[in-house]
């Protein structure tokens, strides 16, 4: 176990939860039924890697609001809300703390960080806000660069090292070659004494060598390797034998049976 993170581990406490809230959707979910035996962080880079529905946003969104994030993102120093669209669920997580305390930290929702950039541009309207909190970011709103840059512009300029960062799907803006550049990004800060949670689908983020990945499924959260997760082995696939993937998928569907199944992904499987 790596004493020197932040963040050491996570344990579900139904009990702490509102009655109200224990039933909810989040509960359900089997990684977060899987957290009542608690999971452990060992390396500084944990990935969160599954299908869609099955909990990687709800279970980051969680930890950061538990941690005392804006559940829409930001710093610890963000308090606004445009939509109460989060669960309850973070008031049923026990966080295990590491000894040391984070001096920087910071929670990527993707899709609310259109909000984010907003609160900047109205909080360095204010007279007394000085210097201008865009400063951090590179010096230009967000909302005047493209959804991609103004990711970037964020790890590239308001992560600043020994600090706690979680990610939620991060790649969702960015092209091949940012990633990339935020794998460097990401080391960089790693070597800075930072830890990162991270939830992706992406081939090239968890591909970072001082990570665990985390597999999310029917059955809870896997530790699992990178070249047995399900994003890098469809990505090789496809890029092995491209034509014969898109025949397979784009040929007219065969004869189903009468079972309403679709042959062209059968093959996939």
């Amino acid at each position: 176990m790596n004493t020197e993170l932040f963040l050491r581990g996570v344990r579900l406490a139904k009990e702490q939860c509102p009655a109200e809230e224990r039933d909810g959707y989040a509960f359900r979910l089997p990684a977060v039924r899987a957290l009542r035996k608690g999971v452990e962080f060992t390396q500084p880079v944990t990935f969160f890697m599954g299908e869609n529905g099955t909990g990687k946003s709800t279970l980051l969104e969680a930890v950061a609001a538990a941690w005392g994030f804006n559940p829409e993102g930001g710093s610890l120093n963000f308090h606004f809300s445009t939509a109460e669209t989060h669960s309850g669920l973070h008031c049923s997580l026990v966080l295990r703390r590491g000894a040391r305390r984070p001096r920087d930290g910071y929670f990527l929702r993707a899709e609310s960080f259109y909000n984010v950039a907003t609160e900047i541009d109205r909080l360095d309207l204010i007279p007394a806000m000085s210097p201008l909190l865009k400063d951090a970011y590179g010096g230009r709103s967000l909302h005047e660069q493209s959804h991609g840059e103004s990711f970037f512009a964020l790890i590239a300029n308001r992560f600043g090292g020994n600090g706690l960062y979680i990610l939620d799907e991060p790649e969702a803006a960015l092209s091949a070659v940012r990633q990339l550049a935020m794998l460097t990004a990401i080391h960089e800060l790693v070597k800075k004494g930072s830890q990162f949670l991270i939830s992706t689908h992406s081939p090239l983020l968890s591909a970072y060598p001082r990570a665990e990945i985390l597999v999310l499924d029917g059955h809870g959260l896997t530790p699992t390797p990178y070249e047995q997760t399900e994003p890098y082995l469809l990505t090789k696939r496809f890029l092995n034998a491209p034509d014969r993937m898109l025949r397979e998928l784009l040929e007219e569907p065969a004869k189903d049976g009468g079972d309403g199944r679709d042959r062209r992904t059968e093959s996939l499987d």
